[in-house]
């Protein structure tokens, strides 16, 4: 398989014992997802999406991308969270953390806006639009979310202000609902060429969506090979046998370790480009398992990069953590280590090495050194790092959440918390409907 777990790091912090006691459990969760009597299966749609994606809808898809491939040299998405992380990190990944930088003829730069509320990352994306011809995905299902509505409102503007109201419709792209919302209304009103995000399928489970899929077509991922990697990932897990589906083992595990206090999952890789991937986990494990004072709080790292100032914390900190270490084998460009006339470094040992086997042994002395630590180390080995092994481990991550979720009790398609930090945003903004609880938090501020 493209994607295979390494678990002979553990050993020592997880029994057999332990393992036949969990089966029950892990048998549960599977029935509940695959009968979907379990919480939150309203919101399954993600589970069969990969053999379930409508044809017209790719098609239309792709042929956006090439129509914006065609008339523009930058594409913004704006989006948060799940609705701009999945393909975000596909571009780093596949392509380069650098892409915007990298000459790509025929593709477009891709800026992503709508994350924050932050004014100066905004016009600085417009400064770097001088001069070229732009269009605008705006993806939500609701159009009202805070962060993308505010960047779309302004983006909007300028667009028209370019091109006129007849020009910006032929550059502004919306991924929302199928049938509802204040951006799908918008969208109908102006004539906006549009892509549905599924009723059942969250916004952090939506990248396999046209939600991810069309900012990664305007990069050149093959996002044919993007959703036959899910497909075949989805075949590949579906037995509940932990001999035979990793997936599973790995759902297993994090909850084994998270009974023994290994509360903080670390996830990290030797690959810079895998940076962004984090933030999609951490966004998908984080807002799925952290709910009724319960979860596995998700981190992640960069290593050698972070060895350098976490190392010490992960070697002889607080034992309460443990790590997930994604090994991709093949780098997708090496580089020998040159012979250098009287070492004045002390490393011709290295020279005539491959740049990438030096990575690998790292890896290796680091996981020993910190399983010697106390902190247990999952490995993912995988092969390559292509579109299709992409694809593979989005459906690996969804599907190993949503069990870890059940193991744990609580509902992994929901985020109720979420909502509070919105509200009160809006009370102390002065939103209407919202007179009484701004009065409430006037007051809890001057007593602070």
């Amino acid at each position: 398989m493209p994607l295979k777990l390494d678990a002979k790091y553990l050993k020592e912090f997880v029994t057999a014992r332990e393992y036949r006691a969990i089966l029950p459990q892990l048998n549960a969760a599977h029935a509940a997802l695959h009968q979907r009597t379990g919480e939150g299966n309203d919101f399954l749609g993600w589970l069969q999406l990969p053999q379930q994606v409508d044809g017209e809808e790719l098609r239309r898809v792709k042929a956006a991308a090439q129509k914006i491939c065609a008339n523009s040299q930058v594409l913004i998405v704006v989006g948060i969270g799940g609705s701009y992380l999945g393909a975000r990190a596909a571009i780093e990944l596949l392509c380069s953390p650098n892409y915007n930088l990298l000459p790509h003829p025929g593709r477009p730069q891709i800026f992503f806006a709508g994350n924050s509320l932050n004014a100066t990352a905004l016009n600085e994306i417009l400064d770097l639009c001088e001069g070229r011809d732009v269009s605008v995905n705006m993806i939500s299902k609701s159009g009202t979310t805070t962060e993308p509505g505010i960047a779309f409102r302004l983006l909007r503007e300028y667009l028209v202000e370019r091109y006129g109201d007849q020009g910006a419709r032929e550059r502004i792209y919306c991924t929302t609902d199928a049938a509802k919302g204040k951006l799908r209304e918008l969208a109908l009103q102006e004539g906006y060429e549009t892509f549905v995000i599924p009723d059942d399928v969250g916004g952090r489970y939506s990248v396999l969506t046209p939600v991810g899929l069309l900012p990664m077509a305007c990069a050149g991922i093959d996002i044919d090979q993007v959703l036959q990697g899910a497909r075949d990932a989805m075949e590949a897990y579906m037995s509940p046998d932990l001999l035979e589906n990793d997936c599973y083992h790995y759902a297993v595990l994090r909850n084994l370790l998270a009974r023994k206090g290994k509360c903080i999952e670390l996830l990290v890789s030797y690959e810079p480009a895998f940076t962004m991937m984090g933030e999609w986990f951490k966004q998908l494990f984080g807002e799925s398992e952290g709910k009724d004072g319960k979860g596995i709080f998700p981190a992640t790292a960069t290593f050698s990069t972070d060895l350098h100032s976490m190392g010490q914390f992960i070697q002889q900190g607080s034992r309460n953590l443990f790590e997930t270490v994604v090994n991709i084998r093949q780098p997708q460009r090496d580089r020998m280590i040159p012979r250098e006339e009287g070492d004045f470094d002390g490393l011709n040992f290295l020279s005539g090495q491959p740049l990438s086997q030096v990575n690998s042994q790292a890896m290796l002395g680091t996981i020993l050194a910190h399983t010697q630590g106390d902190v247990p180390n999952i490995v993912l080995n995988v092969d390559k790092m292509d579109a299709y092994e992409y694809g593979w481990m989005v459906y690996f991550f969804e599907k190993a959440c949503a069990i870890s979720g059940y193991l744990l009790g609580v509902n992994p398609f929901d985020q109720p918390g979420v909502e509070q930090y919105k509200q009160n945003m809006f009370a102390l903004l002065g939103k209407p409907g919202y007179e009484q609880q701004r009065q409430a938090l006037q007051n809890q501020l001057q007593l602070m």
